[in-house]
């Protein structure tokens, strides 16, 4: 493997991440901040960086699929270093504090350390929500839309970071799909931006959470999150999470045209039927137990809290753990679940849940019927052997990793229903868990190793775990 070409791509990536935080820089002049310095020191810095890597580096020729999965990560955790930069140079967190809240925010994870988000300074809330819609539909696939002379390479990049089983390739130029990809992102991030303003949001406040709904990611500017604001921004909210949580593949078929391709797909029927039932079991409890006091109320509580955990945003309205038991174990099975494949939601994603469970159902059947030839379809296709091993080894890879992320977190001394909140929300890139880092606590107080663990599972859970894991097979760095 090369580190000149790793290094050449790397560099790109972490210059788009300086020129980034300069636009930051601009909102917190705008605002007369005082984290105008510390966001153009880090924007010189990154770029200087980047554009160096890049130009002392040969221009690759073409990727190997380990080189693909060593620069994918790396770039994450490049990107996160560097974005860490402004938090620690305005004075608001630690290094490791700062590096934790930068991949939380790259990551779409939402996971925070900072207790009262609402007294930051504005830049920086604003590069916190930036971080997230950068890292939504991945730094890669932006590179790859607007760097065309990465040439065959981009497949590679593409494969190893587009979320799902199966990236879905819409134009026969993987530059192509990737811009088509993009400009469907921006402009149901726009939209979401305008119909905010329409309900009294000021620009700043809705671009930022924009910013943080379609990749799913959940940093607010305001300390009680949305439930700072209006019932008609809640609606809004959960309209757009769950736009975000589907197949971003079905959303440009159906702006050009043909909104029966979303109708007719298993995975987006099978998505938004198991957030229904969640809905309907969670607005049960809460009409019995009297949660609410008015039905509207409890509906509204009921589907933005389902939704946000559902398609792991994270955002909040309520605190979910003062809510009845079955509420939180409804709440903690969605945490596994996750959006659709090719959405910007983390979680292993209803593709594989879906695939999963119509094996469950092949393999009775063979059991039933020794001698019988059943095939395992899913979308009216045939599921080959291999894909579905791999879609089962997944599983077991990442329920795996958050048993022993859950270990480690209450080995350092975290209670066990935290420390598995925390591990499900980490690897889920959901932000908020349960008990000691529930939607109205953060993890400042998690010890410096646990948050090391956490950071960890944040960037598996955002590259589908094989990506990451491979790093650390013998046979990845043999010649």
């Amino acid at each position: 493997m090369s580190a000149r070409t790793a290094l050449h791509i790397i560099g790109l990536i972490v210059a788009a991440v300086g020129v980034a935080m300069a636009v930051s820089g601009v909102v917190a002049l705008v605002y007369s901040g005082s984290d105008a310095l510390p966001l153009f020191a880090s924007a010189v810095i990154a770029v200087l960086f980047g554009v160096a890597a890049n130009r002392l580096t040969a221009r690759p020729k073409d990727l190997t699929i380990r080189e693909s999965y060593l620069i994918v990560t790396l770039a994450w955790v490049s990107a996160a270093v560097f974005g860490a930069l402004p938090f620690w140079f305005a004075g608001v967190a630690s290094p490791l504090d700062a590096f934790f809240e930068s991949i939380s925010g790259f990551t779409t994870t939402g996971a925070s350390i900072f207790p009262d988000p609402g007294s930051l300074p504005r830049g920086i809330l604003f590069w916190r929500s930036m971080s997230q819609w950068l890292g939504g539909m991945g730094i890669i696939v932006l590179v790859v839309a607007v760097l065309p002379f990465l040439g065959v390479g981009g497949m590679q990049l593409f494969r190893a970071e587009v979320p799902g089983p199966t990236p879905e390739r819409l134009q026969p130029r993987i530059r192509q799909t990737a811009s088509i990809l993009w400009r469907v992102y921006v402009g149901f991030t726009a939209a979401q931006a305008v119909l905010y303003m329409f309900g009294s949001m000021d620009w700043y406040d809705a671009v930022t959470h924009a910013f943080a709904t379609m990749p799913t990611g959940g940093f607010s500017t305001r300390t009680a999150s949305i439930g700072a604001f209006t019932p008609y921004i809640q609606y809004v909210t959960i309209i757009f999470m769950y736009l975000a949580g589907v197949n971003f593949s079905l959303h440009y078929r159906a702006l050009r045209g043909r909104p029966q391709s979303m109708l007719a797909d298993e995975e987006w029927r099978f998505y938004t039927l198991l957030l229904s039932i969640a809905i309907a079991i969670v607005l049960v409890a809460h009409l019995i137990s009297g949660t609410y006091g008015t039905l509207e109320a409890a509906f509204r509580a009921t589907a933005f809290q389902v939704v946000s955990i559902g398609t792991t945003t994270g955002f909040a309205t309520a605190d979910y753990v003062a809510w009845p038991a079955v509420t939180q174990g409804v709440l903690f099975f969605l945490m596994f679940v996750g959006g659709m494949a090719g959405s910007t939601g983390g979680g292993m994603k209803t593709m594989r849940l879906w695939a999963a469970l119509k094996q469950g159902v092949v393999e009775l059947r063979k059991h039933l019927h020794p001698r019988a030839v059943v095939v395992t379809r899913v979308g009216g296709k045939a599921v080959n052997e291999g894909v579905m091993l791999n879609i089962l080894a997944f599983m077991l890879l990442f329920v795996a990793s958050f048993i022993v992320g859950s270990l480690m977190l209450n080995a350092l001394g975290v209670d066990l229903v935290t420390a598995a909140g925390a591990s499900a929300a980490a690897i889920g890139n959901i932000g908020p868990g349960l008990a000691g880092v529930g939607p109205v606590e953060n993890y400042a107080w998690i010890p410096g190793p646990g948050k090391v663990i956490l950071s960890l599972l944040m960037l598996m859970g955002r590259l589908e775990i094989y990506t990451v894991l491979v790093l650390f097979h013998r046979e990845f760095w043999r010649r």
